[in-house]
């Protein structure tokens, strides 16, 4: 009867689709709360995609920017892994204590993505994936990190590809997201006209960047869709080889939720796809 009811257990938690936590930053105390998440698709042979939530580099979302994000590309048949990275923190958004003591700052959320790479790059035996083809997604500040990732890796380190969704690009004004510049540089930094320029991403695209996925909304209430138009610009300036689409309806936050947003804004999922599997990666 005991190994019954075992049996039974095993088999709710292997047909139930309970996601594994992992630390990246094993021995490392003060990453012990840097996650990712893997969600393996049944064929697993397609690129990974490392995605990160936004939340302003001060908060995650990890529902539609995170879970709903790793369940539905798993379902596409494409690997996910959902980073939980560094972010400053609620303490942080509500007080100003970063003016005396560091906090969490740049670069600690870029390094995690970093480290992320390298344990996708690591790991890839183990869930049957290629280590040359891993990309990454990143919706508002996450989207602003995955860029980054684009644009201030080495080369060696850099994702395969990039799609960034209503994501944060300037630092600088008019258009930028001041909540996610104050939590990106810290509150003794944010008016650091050196840095303020090293995180403008609209201007340190290389022609030799990676694929570029880009989705935002004209009607964003929250992040200017000029960050947006100023990437694709950048971009094509370039010669990166990039899709934008910017859909007049959907706002901001809608990840891979089907009820927010707007029915025009959550065609970006078929559209992914598609280009997904345009490409060779």
């Amino acid at each position: 009867m005991k190994f019954r009811n075992a049996f039974v257990v095993f088999a709710f938690f292997c047909s139930s689709q309970v996601v594994a936590q992992i630390n990246i930053w094993q021995g490392e105390k003060h990453h012990k709360r840097v996650m990712i998440y893997p969600y393996i698709a049944p064929d697993s042979s397609a690129p990974a995609v490392i995605v990160c939530p936004g939340g302003s580099y001060f908060w995650h979302d990890m529902d539609d920017e995170g879970r709903e994000v790793g369940e539905w590309l798993r379902k596409c048949g494409i690997t996910a892994f959902v980073l939980r990275y560094r972010t400053a923190g609620v303490p942080a958004f509500l007080t100003h204590f970063r003016l005396i003591a560091r906090g969490r700052r740049y670069p600690d959320a870029q390094d995690d993505l970093r480290q992320a790479l390298r344990w996708v790059r690591a790991h890839t035996e183990l869930y049957g994936l290629n280590a040359d083809s891993v990309g990454a997604m990143g919706f508002s500040a996450g989207g602003h990190l995955v860029m980054s990732a684009a644009e201030l890796f080495p080369c060696d380190e850099r994702p395969v590809f990039v799609a960034s969704i209503y994501p944060v690009v300037t630092m600088q004004e008019p258009y930028v997201h001041k909540r996610s510049r104050r939590a990106l540089l810290g509150d003794n930094r944010k008016r650091n006209k050196a840095m303020i320029d090293s995180l403008s991403l609209e201007k340190h695209v290389q022609a030799d960047s990676p694929l570029v996925f880009l989705v935002n909304c004209k009607d964003d209430p929250i992040v200017k869709y000029q960050n947006s138009v100023l990437l694709d610009s950048a971009l094509s300036a370039a010669g990166v080889d990039h899709l934008y689409i910017q859909y007049e309806t959907g706002g901001h936050g809608f990840g891979a939720s089907e009820t927010k947003g707007t029915a025009e804004s959550r065609q970006w999922n078929e559209e992914f796809i598609k280009w997904f599997h345009q490409h060779n990666f």
